[in-house]
């Protein structure tokens, strides 16, 4: 604990208080307060919908609080625009990336503060490469500072955005799920620079729902529930499994898969020999009706880009396709579609969503087709009637089904997605990182609706960087080690063996669909 928590009386770079704020049909704060001291990594807690976000952007200058105070130093303020925070030392770095894809690293790091030459007139290049140098050597990040954006992976991108708000030489810090898209080593790599800005002073605010990061990074814990202030206990002292009462007040279950018996079942999806480059290398394996294939391993081992061949999003090179034993061919997502496979993609924001659409409209946007009448106009009222359905179904929390997706949290954002592939009855649902960024209690709902979709007869496949997550879901379990498929294993197989496989490339043929006679469904490897 750093020596700032040592001193109860130490006066809080910021306190805020009895802070309020409602939007149309939704009071989103009711009255809450959050202090944070110097050289404190303070984790805020609460489910999706909690209201963390919408406070966090209150004191960055985002939204504009309806009641409550804002102390800084002591000092009553008023945080009037982003900007005004960056000046007073306040960053942000965002659970949905915020970077221009059109611009490289370095510019969008310091965009709007660019360098300049000694005439003032242009852009000093040289200048603004090196500053972004720099910091990219400060967190351990290769890169060359004139790649753009558009060619980065989410977790390089994350790592972009770090270096962003590092560049402002915070004393307040808001990381909004930063871990979200990061290995493990990339994980510690944040971590080491955590601890650096704690060292000096800065005090942190971290949003997360990961638990087992609260020990090993948090100071103290603030719980936040429905819009409402619930605590703040000490992250050394206090159980997991009281943080998680106080966020969802009811009990998560985290009991491993019932594995069925799928001897008999029917195989819906099998892919041959899959290729694309370096990043996906004869893949070959198949997906039983009722099955959920989880697909491990580390950052970069292709298993991402598998999903986007399969879909249509990436062009195949080589390799067969068959879904229900026949043979299809995928040029484009709409064959994919066709032919009854749905794909969630890990980043909903650019590839799930229509963001600055209603939510209606995001549920039918895949079946527009059933929906539409004589002349192309839309059947408004059946969209309307169809959307509450899931809503209901899904306990999407919305005003309305009108209310803008954007505006949703991330993990009622995500049901809205899976409510998409539903409607459209997908016979094959590829879920990629499924629960980023959602909360324990959202993940457990999702984990349910996983269960129930296999239960229902389609086959699932789930990609995770999270073993816990994959262990939990998985009837059966491939693992993916620089763009080939390096073994599979039954559902529950020990974490170590999915780590040796994940890490293990293998330059002999690459296994088949079939499984292995020591990992069939239900036996133990």
């Amino acid at each position: 604990m750093s020596a700032a928590m040592e001193s109860a009386s130490a006066t809080p770079l910021v306190a805020m208080k009895g802070i309020d704020k409602s939007f149309p049909g939704v009071h989103a704060l009711k009255s809450v307060s959050l202090a944070v001291l110097p050289g404190e990594v303070h984790a805020l807690m609460g489910e999706n919908g909690a209201g963390k976000s919408t406070l966090m952007k209150i004191l960055s200058g985002i939204y504009e609080r309806d009641g409550g105070t804002i102390e800084y130093d002591g000092q009553p303020v008023e945080i009037a625009s982003p900007r005004q925070a960056q000046e007073m030392g306040i960053g942000i770095i965002h659970q949905e990336l915020s970077l221009m894809r059109d611009l490289n690293a370095a510019q969008n790091i310091f965009i709007g503060r660019e360098p300049r030459t000694a005439g003032g007139l242009l852009i000093d290049e040289k200048k603004l490469n090196a500053d972004a140098a720099k910091l990219f050597e400060q967190i351990h990040l290769k890169l060359d500072p004139r790649t753009p954006v558009s060619r980065l992976t989410i977790a390089k991108q994350q790592m972009i955005e770090i270096a962003k708000a590092l560049s402002h030489k915070s004393r307040v810090l808001i990381m909004d799920e930063p871990t979200a898209a990061l290995n493990d080593n990339e994980i510690n790599e944040l971590f080491r620079i955590i601890r650096k800005l704690k060292a000096e002073g800065v005090g942190i605010i971290y949003i997360s729902h990961k638990m087992d990061e609260l020990k090993r990074i948090a100071d103290r814990v603030t719980v936040m529930r429905d819009g409402e202030y619930v605590g703040t206990v000490p992250a050394a002292d206090t159980p997991v499994e009281k943080i998680i009462s106080m966020m969802v007040g009811r009990a998560i279950s985290d009991e491993p898969p019932s594995i069925p018996d799928l001897a008999d079942a029917e195989t819906v999806l099998e892919v041959k020999n899959l290729n694309r480059g370096r990043e996906v290398q004869d893949v070959s394996f198949s997906v039983k009706k009722g099955e959920i294939l989880g697909f491990a391993g580390l950052m970069g081992a292709g298993r991402t880009e598998v999903a986007r061949v399969i879909f249509g999003a990436d062009p195949l090179v080589s390799g067969e396709i068959f879904v229900h034993g026949k043979k299809i061919t995928i040029k484009q997502p709409q064959d994919a579609v066709r032919a009854g496979i749905g794909y969630l993609s890990e980043d909903r924001k650019h590839f799930g969503l229509a963001t600055g659409m209603d939510v209606a409209t995001n549920v039918v946007m895949a079946s527009l087709e059933r929906f539409t009448g004589a002349g192309g106009v839309l059947k408004d009222p059946e969209i309307r009637a169809i959307a509450r359905k899931y809503i209901d179904q899904l306990s999407i929390k919305t005003p309305s089904e009108r209310q803008e997706a954007r505006l949703l949290s991330g993990g009622n954002q995500q049901k809205v997605v899976v409510a998409k592939w539903l409607l459209r009855d997908c016979d094959v649902l590829i879920f990629d990182e499924p629960t980023r960024g959602i909360d324990v209690g959202a993940k457990s709902e999702i984990y349910r609706l996983l269960n129930a979709l296999a239960a229902q007869g389609r086959a699932i496949i789930v990609i995770s960087s999270e073993l816990p997550e994959i262990l939990r879901l998985s009837h059966r379990i491939a693992v993916m080690c620089e763009g080939r498929l390096t073994g599979f294993l039954p559902g529950g197989a020990p974490q170590e063996e999915i780590m040796r496989l994940a890490t293990q490339r293998s330059d002999n043929n690459a296994p088949t669909g079939d499984i292995p006679e020591d990992a069939k469904m239900g036996e133990k490897a």
